[in-house]
């Protein structure tokens, strides 16, 4: 089979914890921004989110067709594919793109699709999964379904996954969310046939499920994150305990008991903050041409 690429941007996050057991049903991924010159590193993060933008919104055809002369055009579109709108402090596309960016620096995942790619209006939300990757095994595929939430309080950013995750993994929507996916599918994409006989109407889906893992990003405001102005000793330990006590809180509500999930955290600083600096580069990118 022919292979493209895993290479991407340069990794930024900083895993700071990591529990991933082949054959368990769970697992946790804690990340980090960092610190530099006693600040918080908002605006280097959402830099590197600009980064991931063309993989992000664009499909594999387009991808692979990125050369000099149209590069500019390419990244403009794919940053207008966005969102357009001046409304952006409740928009959760940031949310989608660092679950994205987590999936593929610390998994190497494979994205199997863009829905942004399909929107029918710029400043339309994307329905369904907000990450559809795959992983190359030696006996296959392993299909990542991911959800991300990115919200102030972790509590609530709890509360809305464990809402989801028991919505969209009952058989109507799982069984249309494959059709959208069959549809969107590029056919240059290396893995389009393999991905679409895991999940053709004809295989049951308890067998499909075996090949499934549920990535979820939670990102929130962290008392930690706050508390401190560098990566120190302490602070690690104030992390990981903090990251390990959302993991129990999460792990005894999460309604699924035969589908393997995998919870990343991503403890920020300021929401807002974070929020203004994307968009801000967004525009930028926007108006390249």
């Amino acid at each position: 089979m022919t292979k493209f690429s895993p290479h991407h941007p340069d990794k930024f996050f900083q895993v700071r914890v990591h529990v991933h057991v082949l054959g368990e049903l769970k697992g946790l991924t804690a990340v980090c921004a960092g610190y530099e010159l006693k600040q918080w590193r908002d605006k280097q993060l959402a830099g590197h989110l600009i980064k991931w933008l063309p993989e992000f919104a664009l499909t594999y055809s387009e991808l692979s067709a990125i050369k000099g002369y149209n590069a500019a055009d390419l990244i403009a579109k794919a940053a207008r594919s966005v969102y357009l709108s001046d409304k952006y402090k409740k928009r959760g596309e940031i949310g989608e793109l660092l679950l994205h960016v987590v999936c593929r620096e610390v998994f190497e995942t494979y994205p199997a699709i863009t829905k942004y790619f399909y929107k029918d209006s710029s400043n339309n939300t994307v329905k369904g999964f907000d990450a559809v990757h795959v992983i190359v095994t030696k006996t296959g595929l392993e299909l990542w379904l991911g959800e991300s939430k990115f919200y102030k309080e972790i509590g609530q950013a709890i509360s809305a996954a464990v809402k989801d995750l028991a919505a969209h993994t009952n058989r109507d929507y799982m069984r249309s969310e494959f059709v959208t996916v069959r549809n969107m599918l590029d056919r240059s994409w290396p893995y389009a046939a393999q991905l679409e006989k895991l999940i053709h109407p004809n295989v049951p889906l308890n067998e499909i499920f075996e090949a499934v893992c549920i990535p979820v990003l939670l990102t929130y405001e962290s008392d930690t994150v706050a508390a401190y102005d560098e990566v120190s000793d302490e602070f690690k330990r104030a992390f990981e305990k903090e990251v390990n006590a959302h993991y129990q809180t999460f792990s005894q509500k999460n309604p699924l008991k035969n589908i393997r999930v995998h919870l990343f955290l991503f403890p920020a600083k300021d929401k807002q903050k974070l929020l203004d600096e994307f968009d801000s580069r967004l525009k930028k990118c926007q108006a390249i041409i």
